[in-house]
């Protein structure tokens, strides 16, 4: 049986993301997005740090360049946040990339822009 990490966490940064997009709505820029959930993490006490930066591992070695997540939560679950009309793969693929660079086991893609509904992802490493 697999054992599904930080499933508690994830369904409380989701419920604080479907409470940013009831809010909101789906016509704003990212930035909007992410100072709403930054005061919606932190109305719900959930532990984070916007605009993390992170080191990228690249063959055993520190490359000078680094990543910046738009959230870090927990410290170790990375949240990268969408405006757009659709997640494609091609955005998966860039939150699994950053997980495998920063040796982080689990990430959230969160699309604000999608009409009607509030679109995730998860996405383990």
């Amino acid at each position: 049986m697999t054992q599904i990490i930080h499933k508690e966490e994830t369904y409380k940064i989701i419920g604080a993301a479907i409470e940013v997009h009831k809010e909101l709505g789906h016509g704003f820029l990212e930035a909007v997005f992410q100072e709403a959930l930054e005061i919606e993490f932190e109305d719900q006490a959930i532990p984070f740090v916007s605009q993390k930066q992170l080191q990228i591992h690249y063959k055993g070695r520190i490359l000078k360049k680094q990543y910046i997540a738009d959230f870090l939560v927990h410290d170790d679950i990375l949240i990268e946040i969408k405006a757009i009309d659709r997640l494609t793969s091609k955005e998966e693929s860039q939150v699994i990339n950053y997980l495998n660079a920063t040796n982080l086991k689990l990430g959230l893609l969160i699309n604000f822009g999608s009409e009607g509904k509030l679109e995730w992802k998860r996405l383990v490493n």
